[in-house]
Parts: structure tokens; C-alpha cells; sequence
């Protein structure tokens, strides 16, 4: 049975906490009870800890940003690189995938103009349409999203294994290691983004100019699932 680590960065009074456990376990088919989850407001875990693990999952953030940074971001960059070194199976999601970006040398920042908030349709790259673990999604897709920071510039070795309109670097692959990453949130479903985004209103006005009743009545079904369960049997 196969456990897995979920690194958060987030209030222990935010709403998404147990949510987004219960997102992932999902996504990966198994029991929450295999999830551990590790705050990296508190600190930065150790190899040993870390080493537990089959496999990590990097979650979204609340109110944190790797653009905005903060004492907590250091320590919390170093547990990406930490990750990497050790070469243990790890998707990143979101914050995550800013964070692991930042960590290995790429460049995160704060864009509006480049912001998304709902279902978007993303494409697969020539790279991504061929590799093992993003081969499983269709060519093009509709992802659940929210985001208003973005990676502008990979790391060195990371493979952009997606895009959308507004995005250019939506996923990546870590050439020499068994890491991905998605700008967008394959443990999410329709229902479970409107769950997200309700504990977050203050972000659909700021990025969609809309009320959030019809903000609901835009988001689609999706189904990235079958991403999330193949990483998990890669593992």
C-alpha cells in the first residue's frame, strides 16, 4: 500500500485543509488514511522524513504565493530541491508547481492579465502528447484552474509538457527526475472547484469580473482523474 506525503502551504484555519486530502485520495484511489500531510509554514521537513514515502504531492496555497515570498518561502524552496536530490515521485499542483519551478531555477510572477479562474481549455505539447504520464489526457482538455501567479521561465531541465491560450507553460516534466508538474488541478472536479473557490470569493470578482452565481454557470465538468491514478501506479 503506498504512501503518500501532501505538502501544503496553508492557515490552520483555512477550509481546504481536509478538502483538498480528500481531493487527492480521490484522484489517487485510495484511503485518505494513506495521505500525510505536512505544513510548510512550520518549516522545512527532513531528508529522513521525506524519505518515508513512496510518493509527494505538492497542493495548492491559499493565501501564499512563491512570487510574493515571505520567511516561510526559503525553507519551503529548499524542500523542492530537497525532493529533487532525493529523486522520489512527486506531482506538483499549482502552488506546487511554482514552488518546484522556483526551486530548480525558474521564474514565478504575479499576472493578472494572465490570471485563470474556472474550467480552461488546455492543449498537450508535442512532448507531452508522447510522454508516458500526460499521453493518458486528450490533446486538448478542459482543467479546473485558479491562479494568478505563473511560471514565465522554466527550469533548465524541465520539459513543457502543456499549454493555454494565456499560459504558455502549463505542466512540466523534470527530464532527469520522476517530478511533474500542472499549473492547473487534476485532483479537482467540477463540483470539488466550486467547493475550492467558494472558500476563496474575494478571487472571482478580481479575475473574472463576475459574480460568483455566474462564475458557477460557466465552470464545466472535467476529468483529470485518470492522471492522478496513473502517477500513482508509475509509483
Amino acid at each position: 500500500m503506498h504512501e503518500f506525503l501532501l505538502v501544503q502551504v496553508r492557515d490552520q484555519d483555512d477550509p481546504i485543509l481536509s478538502q483538498e486530502v480528500d481531493c487527492f485520495s480521490d484522484s489517487l484511489n485510495c484511503d485518505p488514511a494513506q495521505i500525510t500531510v505536512f505544513d510548510l509554514l512550520s518549516g522545512c521537513p527532513t531528508v529522513p522524513f521525506l524519505s518515508r514515502f513512496d510518493g509527494v504531492l505538492l497542493g495548492g496555497s491559499g493565501d501564499y504565493s512563491v512570487a510574493e515570498g515571505g520567511e516561510w518561502l526559503p525553507p519551503a524552496l529548499q524542500a523542492m530541491r530537497e525532493l529533487y536530490e532525493l529523486g522520489i515521485p512527486t506531482f506538483a499542483s499549482c502552488w506546487g508547481f511554482q514552488a518546484m519551478a522556483a526551486a530548480l531555477g525558474g521564474e514565478v510572477i504575479t499576472d493578472l492579465s494572465r490570471a485563470e479562474l474556472g474550467t480552461v481549455e488546455v492543449c498537450l505539447t508535442e512532448a507531452g502528447r508522447s510522454d508516458p504520464l500526460f499521453g493518458c489526457l486528450e490533446t486538448c482538455f478542459l482543467a479546473p484552474m485558479g491562479h494568478q501567479d505563473c511560471v514565465v521561465k522554466m527550469p533548465p531541465n524541465a520539459i513543457c509538457m502543456a499549454s493555454s491560450s494565456k499560459v504558455t507553460n502549463q505542466a512540466f516534466k523534470i527530464a532527469d527526475k520522476p517530478i511533474y508538474g500542472t499549473q492547473f488541478h487534476p485532483e479537482l472536479n467540477r463540483s470539488s472547484l466550486i467547493q475550492r473557490v467558494k472558500a476563496y470569493p474575494q478571487y472571482v470578482e478580481a479575475i473574472t469580473g463576475e459574480p460568483f452565481e455566474t462564475f458557477v454557470e460557466k465552470c464545466e465538468p472535467t476529468d483529470l482523474q485518470k492522471l492522478l491514478r496513473k502517477f500513482a501506479r508509475s509509483v
